[in-house]
């Protein structure tokens, strides 16, 4: 074993979010096996891999720490990782878990240079941008995830149930505390067990994207199939301040989903969701963008029809339509991102299987 010194570390106390951060930039892969015959392949530093001796037809990839500052989903999935490696958890499923860019996690920041969740879907690879880590670290997730799914153990299992549901928290809160973004799935249909999931993970606000993204979700979807969903807990706060009584059922509803034949939900109705689509991105173009509200205005706030929003220069965003909320806003983009989205009401009747 080429580090003895890590696996009796990882084998004591099954942390492996501490490993990762002693390691933020890289960590040589190594494999062992569980008491129950589960192996565990570290690939990466915040990457690790677990392979129930029994396979299954689903294929699970939980995901937090993207932004490094989002602290409740990172103890989420550090707590998760943990109970398996010390034997609380008897994986059903194989299930890969990311701690996406442990730089950032160490520096207590959202990104070290740029924004990782914007660079999915071969973004990583624009030649006409300065190489960065985030970049780097983009290409290997993507790698690492596409690894896992592409299993030679799975190969001859088919069909295969694909996941990702990668874990955030907000800049700010939010109208409705958790919400799910479900990424743009080329005019195929919503799928009900997913609502179904979803709610009972506490969430029933769903985004339904209408255009393709360079998000890590999307990536996961469009690539690869999967049922793939950025799924904001709440608004960010330091590692320590997190009110973890909040995210009861989302722990409940993971640790069935990995270690149950099935996760306990009730029957889709949409009457039990709030579900939006986007009516617009407002992209900043130039240093002079502003936002006219206050900082702390929460996500899903709409403002009356005529409602000057941001400005850009001489350009100026107002509220367009009635019902139409704003999502994500954020003035510290850099030039070219998308710096809000506004949102409507909308319906999945007649296209949810």
């Amino acid at each position: 074993m080429s580090h003895p010194t890590l696996l009796e570390q990882l084998q004591q106390d099954g942390d492996f979010l501490k490993l990762t951060l002693s390691n933020p930039n890289a960590l040589e892969p190594f494999n062992f096996s569980l008491l129950d015959d589960t192996i565990v392949c570290i690939w990466d530093t915040g990457v690790i891999c677990f392979e129930p001796k029994q396979l299954t037809h689903q294929d699970i990839v939980l995901s937090c720490g993207v932004h490094g500052n989002e602290t409740a989903p990172i103890e989420i999935c550090a707590d998760i990782v943990q109970q398996v490696l010390t034997g609380q958890i008897t994986l059903k499923h194989r299930l890969l878990v990311l701690f996406g860019n442990p730089p950032a996690i160490n520096a207590s920041k959202r990104e070290i240079e740029e924004n990782l969740n914007r660079l999915f879907s071969g973004q990583h690879n624009d030649t006409a941008v300065t190489p960065s880590a985030e970049r780097e670290r983009a290409k290997k997730l993507e790698g690492y995830v596409g690894q896992f799914y592409s299993s030679s153990r799975v190969t001859d299992l088919v069909p295969r149930n694909r996941y990702l549901y990668d874990l955030h928290t907000a800049i700010r809160g939010s109208r409705f505390e958790k919400f799910a973004v479900y990424p743009f799935l080329h005019e195929k249909p919503w799928r009900k067990a997913q609502f179904e999931f979803l709610q009972a993970c506490d969430v029933t606000t769903v985004l339904l994207m209408q255009t393709p993204a360079t998000t890590f979700s999307y990536f996961a979807s469009n690539t690869h199939g999967a049922d793939a969903f950025t799924i904001e807990l709440g608004k960010v706060k330091p590692f320590g301040q997190n009110d973890m009584t909040r995210f009861t059922k989302v722990c409940t509803a993971l640790r069935q989903l990995i270690s149950h034949d099935t996760v306990q939900t009730v029957a889709f109705d949409e009457h039990q969701f709030q579900l939006y689509q986007v009516y617009r991105a407002i992209n900043k173009q130039t240093e002079a963008f502003k936002l006219h509200f206050a900082d702390d205005v929460e996500n899903f706030t709409s403002y009356p029809v005529g409602t000057l929003l941001a400005s850009d220069g001489e350009l100026e965003y107002r509220v367009e339509q009635p019902g139409e909320a704003l999502i994500f806003p954020n003035a510290k983009v850099a030039k070219g991102q998308r710096a809000m989205l506004m949102v409507v009401p909308t319906t999945v009747a007649g296209n949810v299987v």
